[in-house]
């Protein structure tokens, strides 16, 4: 029992290797409200691609933004608005890079002999590039960023408060 217990602590506490595993499962969660929400609101309500992906797209980033304020980094001293204020910026980069990173690895891709002789098709291509930038965008960026930035008192947080009113 003792080793049990131990085992859910370092699960639900520890750092590292345990504290990615809590933003995996963040991160899957708000997937499949991204994903869920966006296909309810397509196929079952009739909105329009753009807008049913877009309000998908922002319920799940919300949705991760909870789960890793409480479950995965353990930020209750840190701001909720300074939180909320360098999520956004920290997802609108994600956003950015994941757009422009599989853009530039598919036309590397599509146009290289190499991919061509290996059977890649465009469809390869773009498969392959937008989970490579995918992975690379999660791990290098997104992770590190939330980790020592975004749940955390940082300097940055001052600016926000005075920008937006006081400390919650």
């Amino acid at each position: 029992m003792k080793t049990l217990n131990k085992a859910k602590d370092k699960l639900i506490n520890g750092g590292g290797l345990f504290m990615f595993l809590r933003s995996s499962v963040a991160a899957q969660a708000a997937s499949w409200v991204d994903l869920g929400l966006g296909f309810v609101l397509f196929s079952w309500v009739g909105l329009s691609t753009g807008l049913s992906t877009g309000i998908g797209a922002v319920a799940g980033g919300i949705i991760n933004c909870i789960i890793n304020y409480r479950f995965t980094f353990h930020a209750k001293g840190v701001s909720k608005r300074a939180v909320a204020v360098k999520y956004i910026l920290i997802w609108t980069g994600s956003l950015l890079l994941n757009t422009y990173g599989t853009s530039m690895l598919y036309n590397l891709m599509s146009g290289s002999e190499f991919f061509a002789h290996m059977g890649f098709s465009d469809d390869g291509c773009y498969a392959a590039s937008r989970i490579f930038t995918s992975l690379v965008v999660s791990l290098a960026w997104n992770f590190l960023m939330q980790k020592y930035f975004v749940y955390r008192s940082v300097a940055f947080d001052v600016y926000v408060e005075r920008l937006f009113g006081r400390k919650d």
